[in-house]
Order: structure tokens, then sequence, then C-alpha cells
């Protein structure tokens, strides 16, 4: 099971040394924690400011004790110590959940200050190479249609609309509204063994 390591994604094979005037992240080494307990209260106040309709931390605790892949997605930077304090601690999380030969991808968020510098990519990119070691065939998916940059982000990775999933989303709290969710997927090459 990958739950129980780290492990590291990038664009580069050594490290990346982060530079004191940096301004893109696009090729900051990213890390993959399995997320804690202990990390609850980022991961709400991340969930809280990304999300009109966010997560509860019950949610989040019970994807945990389902043994979901749960990561927390920061920055590495034990080469750069000296950056550490100018850095957002975490940049993200992805919640998957493994069924028989497929992926569920059941929430993935970047900080909304760090998104469109392709963290959202990589780690999606990261995702697939998780579903390609656990020998799983298939990402799936659920999306709001009106989150539009998500929408496209999974369009040009590859994913296509195979379904609808009726009132999915609490739209608004006042009147009960819900929004259809857009059921996604991506099926995956693997290597013949």
């Amino acid at each position: 099971m990958v739950q129980n390591s780290s492990f590291y994604f990038g664009l580069q094979q050594s490290p990346f040394k982060l530079m004191p005037q940096m301004t893109s992240t696009q090729d900051t080494q990213l890390t993959f924690t399995p997320m804690q307990p202990s990390d609850m209260r980022a991961v709400m106040a991340l969930e809280a400011i990304s999300h009109s309709h966010p997560w509860t931390q019950g949610n989040f605790l019970d994807s945990l004790t389902a043994g979901h892949w749960a990561y927390c997605i920061r920055p590495e930077v034990a080469a750069n110590a000296e950056l550490a304090p100018h850095l957002p601690g975490l940049w993200g999380y992805c919640i998957l959940y493994p069924a028989v030969d497929e992926l569920h991808l059941l929430n993935i968020t970047i900080d909304p200050a760090l998104r469109r510098n392709g963290i959202g990519s990589r780690v999606m990119q990261a995702i697939e190479g998780i579903a390609i070691r656990q020998k799983m065939s298939r990402i799936i998916l659920e999306v709001r249609p009106s989150n539009i940059p998500a929408v496209k982000l999974y369009e040009h990775m590859g994913y296509n609309i195979i379904g609808v999933r009726r009132a999915y989303y609490p739209a608004d709290a006042l009147t009960g509204e819900r929004e259809d969710a857009g059921v996604m997927a991506k099926s995956i090459t693997l290597e013949a063994q």
C-alpha cells in the first residue's frame, strides 16, 4: 500500500534548489506525505478557503479511518531550510479511494494563492503515477460543471465525461438547491508484466 511512505514528485531528477528570489512554483519539488490527524488544522483551513461547501473534519477523518489514500502536498525544502519560513507549509492535498482496478479521486485541493502555476497538473500526474504503480487502469472523479478551471484541467489531461450524478453537490444552503456532478474518467495504460 502506498499510504505508508512519502514520495517525491517533480519534473527534475535531482532535488530542485529553491532560490531566495523565487517567483515561480513550477519547478519546486513536491513531497506527498500520508495525511495524519495532526494535519487536520492546516487541511481544514485550506479546505475552508477553497470550497463553497467544504468537507467537514469528520469527512476527512472518516476517509483516514476507511483507509483511503490521503496525502498532504508540500514543497520539499529539506535542502533549503532557510527558505522554509517563507513558503506556505501545506500547498494542497488529495484523497484517493482505491477500488479493485480503478482509483477514485475524492478530493483534490491546491492553495488558491498557488493556483495557475501548474501544481494541479503535477499533482494529477503524480496521482496517475500512483495508479500505474498500483496497477489501476482507470481514474474516476466527480467535478462541478461550474468549476470551469478544474473541468479544463481534467480535459487537458485526457479525462472525458462518462456520466452525470444528479443533484450531487450542495449549491445553496438556504434554498437546498443542488448542483449536478460531471463524472470524468481516464484510462491509464499499464505496462504488461
